[in-house]
């Protein structure tokens, strides 16, 4: 799949800029993909915010609470223990 690209000039501190192109050269990607990259991961985080606040606005303390009754009252697993 392509995708149509548009230019963006932007200011940034230089710290950021040799911090990002260390990383990039670290991942061995070039810094248009690593800022690509973090412009997504941000979109993406925000995006998925915004849902988890909307199922949040339909939690129901009594529905929870009916959903832990029905955990069964035993010790956990050896590999689920803290």
């Amino acid at each position: 799949m392509q995708y149509k690209m548009r230019a963006l000039n932007i200011n940034l501190p230089d710290s950021l800029i040799l911090k990002m192109e260390e990383l990039a050269q670290k991942d061995g990607i070039s810094v248009d993909s690593f800022i690509s990259l973090a412009v997504a991961e941000k979109i993406s985080s925000w995006i998925s915010e915004g849902y988890i606040q909307k199922r949040a606005k339909r939690a129901n303390k009594e529905d929870y609470k009916q959903a832990l009754e029905l955990i069964p009252d035993r010790e956990p697993y050896s590999y689920d223990k803290l």
